[in-house]
């Protein structure tokens, strides 16, 4: 699993991580960080509903 960030798009509203703070991470400077671009596949169903869940659509995950 890859997980990327369309940062053009990106509104850095925290919901992804709200959901997985393993994977993503907005810190005091306001923009998104991505933690970890590859997570194990025990975090797989928490990144990909950040993904559904980001109100920008700004995420992308692929297998």
């Amino acid at each position: 699993m890859n997980v990327s960030v369309n940062y053009d798009v990106c509104a850095s509203t925290g919901a992804c991580m709200q959901l997985c703070p393993e994977v993503f991470e907005v810190r005091k400077d306001g923009y998104l960080y991505v933690l970890q671009e590859q997570p194990s596949a025990d975090l797989a169903d928490k990144v990909r509903l950040a993904a559904d869940m980001c109100p920008t659509a700004a995420i992308t995950v692929t297998d």
